[in-house]
């Protein structure tokens, strides 16, 4: 009975003494266990690029990548209650969980006659490694098999696992999951479970009391000992790559509404969307679709062609000038009520690249009344073609928001050498928005890696390049196409 036991308040005085969050105490070696998988150096190098050319050529037969989620937070703050609700809400999606903890370092018999001086709230005391390779597989779309961990005996299950099957989305939960960033940066989205601390330990007491056999005076204990400084000093720092924070855990559930809510439409998305939050792809419908076969189909006349080029150039436009800023207005309606609504933005301009773009002109006119059309000229030849023939744009263009105009992003040379002569001109980057009908994924990349606060709008992304630089598989010379100069 707990009246028996030695008093609580003396048991974590005497175990908190001076502040610890190393791996072990003294007498035991630091550096983990010569049975386990060797550890990566103190310092890590960058995450690889994104992307490459090869890479890119690869993306139509690479299998769709899942939507990874870490879910990160103290001892016994919610977190598997966060995700437990998480996966019931995304019930039309096939979700699998990998714990943290399943990539517990077994412990040597040294280890274990001593268990009491281990900290296992220290990173060294998972096989990160290990970990890293699991989730890298699962994102490839393949199988892993996850090791079972025994936490009476601290050690693993060594006939058996479980296995893991690729999925759409993959939570990722324990709590120094976002302690090394080569985890981190395998994650779409990173949520932080905050529960108050006296909250936290009370679970954790009942926890290990009843699931894993342990006395009320050794959780303590071990609490003051080693996992209270270990959150000072691993988790709680983590807290600042968080996305989200859930303040209550799994009892704020207007809060994993959200998430679940944003969880969707990410599913919804073209995987660089998820990669790039300033690329944006209008919703395809059963219209859209039906335009695009019409307007890439290498047979559909002329006349055909521009009138359907035309409604599809149209919604990107409409799409586009959804992204500018607006101000609250209030008028008056014909009732005579106070209607609430909002006011265009009136600093605006457009910029079409010769020759192509300037078939998205009469689309923007027919959208803005009045608006100022500047015009860029770039020497293309292949995909090295950076050079600049002819400029003309508004005297004031620094002062407004600018809609540049191509129908197709390919390589992004041209796009880039665009942007780039309108950031001299005073075009704050944040100001332009891309507006384009095709785009190949190779162009993407090399618009939004050089400038990562250009929005692009664009009506579909299509597969790659081919060896001749040209999308596919895409719809031709657009220019040709459109102002029948095509042969």
């Amino acid at each position: 009975m707990l009246e028996e036991t030695t008093p609580i308040d003396m048991v974590m005085e005497a175990a908190s003494g001076p502040h610890f969050s190393g791996l072990r105490l003294d007498g035991l070696l630091s550096s983990p266990s010569s049975s386990s998988s060797p550890r990566a150096p103190a310092v890590h190098p960058p995450p690889p690029s994104l992307f490459s050319s090869s890479a890119a050529l690869a993306d139509s037969t690479a299998p769709k990548q899942p939507f990874v989620i870490g879910v990160s937070g103290g001892t016994a703050s919610g977190k598997t209650t966060v995700c437990d609700m998480i996966i019931q809400q995304l019930h039309d999606h096939r979700v699998v969980l990998v714990n943290q903890d399943s990539f517990y370092r077994g412990l040597t018999a040294e280890e274990s006659e001593r268990v009491h001086e281990y900290n296992f709230d220290h990173p060294d005391a998972f096989d990160t490694e290990q970990l890293l390779e699991c989730v890298e597989k699962l994102k490839c779309g393949q199988s892993v098999h996850v090791p079972i961990y025994d936490f009476k005996n601290h050690r693993r299950c060594s006939d058996s696992f479980r296995q893991v099957n690729a999925s759409d989305v993959i939570i990722l939960e324990g709590i120094l999951v976002f302690h090394d960033p080569r985890v981190r940066n395998l994650m779409n989205m990173k949520i932080f479970v905050d529960t108050d601390a006296d909250v936290r330990l009370a679970r954790r007491i009942r926890r290990d009391t009843v699931e894993r056999g342990r006395d009320i005076n050794s959780v303590l204990e071990q609490y003051a000992k080693f996992v209270k400084p270990a959150f000072d000093d691993f988790v709680l720092p983590s807290k600042k790559y968080a996305d989200v924070i859930i303040p209550r855990g799994g009892d704020n559930h207007v809060a994993i509404d959200l998430i679940v809510q944003h969880i969707h439409t990410k599913l919804g998305q073209h995987d660089l969307c998820k990669i790039y939050p300033n690329v944006y792809v209008i919703q395809s419908t059963f219209q859209i679709r039906g335009m695009h076969t019409l307007i890439r189909d290498h047979d559909i006349s002329k006349h055909d062609f521009v009138f359907y080029s035309d409604r599809l150039i149209r919604l990107v436009v409409e799409h586009g000038l959804g992204h500018l800023p607006f101000t609250e207005k209030q008028i008056v309606t014909p009732t005579g009520s106070v209607y609430t609504g909002v006011d265009f933005c009136k600093k605006l301009c457009g910029v079409s690249i010769v020759r192509s773009g300037e078939s998205m002109e009469n689309a923007l006119r027919a959208c803005c009344k009045g608006i100022k059309i500047g015009k860029i000229l770039i020497h293309r030849d292949g995909d090295n073609g950076k050079q600049l023939i002819y400029e003309k744009l508004p005297k004031d263009i620094s002062e407004r928001h600018v809609l540049l105009l191509d129908p197709v992003l390919a390589t992004g040379n041209s796009a880039n050498q665009a942007i780039e002569l309108l950031i001299q001109k005073g075009v704050p980057e944040s100001y332009i928005i891309f507006l384009n009908l095709i785009s190949a994924p190779e162009g993407i990349h090399c618009v939004c890696n050089r400038f990562p606060s250009v929005k692009i709008v664009t009506s579909e992304i299509d597969v790659a390049l081919n060896e001749e630089f040209r999308v596919i598989p895409g719809m031709g010379e657009f220019g040709d196409r459109y102002f029948g100069t095509d042969d």
